[in-house]
């Protein structure tokens, strides 16, 4: 008698546990369970603030990472949505304020800020390489000086305070533990949103174009549409976290949107790495810890030159960022996992 084993040639299908990873599932429970140990000061300007410039970072990963747009104005993009949340809700300032209800002002604040970045995608996407780093540094820097000059709209240097987090459901949304909560849940939103994007086809489709655009344009793509759609998608995620900053802030000015700042989140995304999703959060943490506590010990005319030091470290070391590194060390530990022991 025989033992027959059928086999169709298709692997098993994974459940969405083992498709999540074990990764994931450690640093969600670990983010989840943060509040329960950590006090408000580093709920909100460690785990939320890093959250935030995380996002930022991600819209710029998403165009750098998977369509190879290196990017200096989604600090740009983030601010024009926190001014629309200033200027179509209520502030303090006395200037304009439309008084819309948090739930109409926020999604017209996100699509103003992925309209805005498609329109700096569509004037950028012709060019290539440093010639787009040095456009969009022109439009953060052209945006900077309008909104410091204008004062009509922007209220010029001053900018708008006063400006409240929502209320809702009973939870006062600026709360510590609300405010981490909804910045940790629009940044997974958001992680998630691109993750599943770099799988589908046009985050394959944008891959390819990133690698070779002259083939895929001859295979009949529409490239440049391809690349202003990723600006817009990177427009959204930017939106989102220019909406929580204003509220994280409860001020918005031309400073939230300086050049340095614009620096700020090329330099986050570089350091965790531009190839994953997670790594900007990564190097939003390192950076938003080096700017809370090194500061008070370099100084603040100082300062500046401890996070370049640390950049061209480790840019040099792994020009993938701190996950490129992590990516050289993770088989020699295995390695040495397999070693029988002594």
């Amino acid at each position: 008698m025989s033992l027959a084993i059928a086999t169709d040639g298709t692997t098993p299908r994974q459940n969405w546990l083992e498709r999540l990873g074990a990764g994931h599932i450690i640093l969600a429970v670990v983010l989840v369970l943060y509040p329960l140990v950590a006090s408000d000061f580093f709920l909100t300007q460690i785990g939320g603030y890093s959250l935030i410039f995380g996002m930022m970072g991600l819209s710029l990963m998403l165009l750098a990472g998977y369509g190879g747009m290196v990017s200096l104005a989604q600090i740009t993009v983030a601010g024009i949505s926190a001014y629309a949340i200033a200027i179509l809700g209520n502030n303090n300032s006395n200037i304009l304020g439309f008084g819309w209800p948090w739930w109409l002002a926020v999604p017209f604040a996100v699509l103003a800020a992925a309209l805005a970045s498609a329109l700096i995608g569509w004037i950028s996407v012709r060019t290539e390489g440093i010639y787009t780093i040095m456009i969009t540094l022109a439009i953060a820097t052209a945006t900077y000086y309008f909104a410091q000059q204008n004062y009509a709209i922007f209220n010029g240097h001053s900018g708008y305070a006063g400006i409240r987090a929502p209320a809702f459901w009973g939870i006062g949304w600026r709360d510590p533990k609300p405010f981490y909560y909804l910045c940790l849940g629009l940044a997974v939103l958001s992680y998630a949103a691109v993750l599943y994007g770099s799988r589908s086809t046009f985050g394959m489709t944008l891959q390819a174009i990133r690698d070779n655009p002259r083939r895929m344009r001859a295979l009949g793509y529409h490239v440049t549409a391809h690349k202003v759609f990723a600006w817009l998608l990177a427009g959204v995620i930017a939106g989102l976290a220019g909406v929580l900053l204003v509220w994280f802030n409860g001020r918005v000015s031309p400073g939230t949107i300086g050049v340095d700042a614009a620096i700020d989140v090329l330099i986050i995304a570089v350091i965790g790495g531009l190839r994953h999703p997670i790594g900007p959060f990564l190097g939003a943490v390192v950076v938003i810890l080096m700017q809370t506590f090194a500061i008070d010990i370099v100084g603040a005319e100082r300062f500046n030159t401890l996070i370049g030091l640390v950049f061209l470290v480790i840019v040099f070391v792994s020009p993938d960022g701190i996950l490129g590194l992590w990516g050289r060390i993770k088989p020699h530990l295995a390695q040495e996992s397999l070693r029988p022991g002594s």
